[in-house]
C-alpha cells in the first residue's frame, strides 16, 4: 500500500493554505481543490516526505510539524494508501508564497470557508475531523 504525507498549513494569519489541482486529462481529481504533501519514498519518514514535497512546492522549510491522523484509504481515491496527515503553521502570509510545481492556484481559507470547496478524495473529511478535535482554534 503506498503512503503519502499531507500537510494542513497554516499561514500566519491563521488561514488554511490550499491549492487548486491542474484540470489536465488523465490525472486524478482534476480541477479540485488539495492539501500540500505527496508520496513517501523509500527510506523516507512521513515527516521527511512531507518537508520535501513543501520544500519542492511551496519553496518553504517547515520549521515544527504535528501529527495529527492517519487515514486507511481503501476506495475513493486513485489508488489505495494510507495518509499520514500533519499540521504546521507558518511564518509566511499567502502573498509572500508561490506554487513551485502543478496547480492552477494558491489560496488561504479560513476554516469555516472550507464547506464551499470542492476538496479532491477524502480531504474535506480530513478538515472536518481537524476541526471537531480542535486543534487549531484561531480560526473557529
Amino acid at each position: 500500500m503506498k503512503h503519502i504525507a499531507c500537510g494542513l498549513l497554516f499561514d500566519k494569519q491563521g488561514k488554511l493554505l490550499i491549492y487548486l489541482r491542474d484540470n489536465k486529462p488523465g490525472i486524478p481529481f482534476p480541477n479540485c481543490w488539495d492539501l500540500f504533501g505527496g508520496h513517501v519514498e523509500e527510506n523516507e519518514t512521513a515527516e521527511q516526505a512531507l518537508t520535501r514535497e513543501v520544500s519542492e512546492e511551496l519553496g518553504i522549510e517547515l520549521k515544527e510539524i504535528n501529527h495529527f491522523r492517519d487515514y486507511e484509504v481503501l476506495e475513493g481515491d486513485a489508488y489505495p494508501n494510507i495518509k499520514h496527515i500533519f499540521w504546521s503553521r507558518l511564518d509566511q502570509d499567502v502573498t509572500d508564497l508561490r506554487l513551485g510545481e502543478d496547480g492552477q492556484e494558491l489560496r488561504a481559507i479560513s476554516l469555516i470557508e472550507r464547506i464551499s470547496y470542492n476538496f479532491a478524495n477524502i480531504l474535506r473529511t480530513i478538515i472536518d475531523d481537524f476541526v471537531a478535535a480542535g486543534k487549531f482554534k484561531d480560526q473557529e
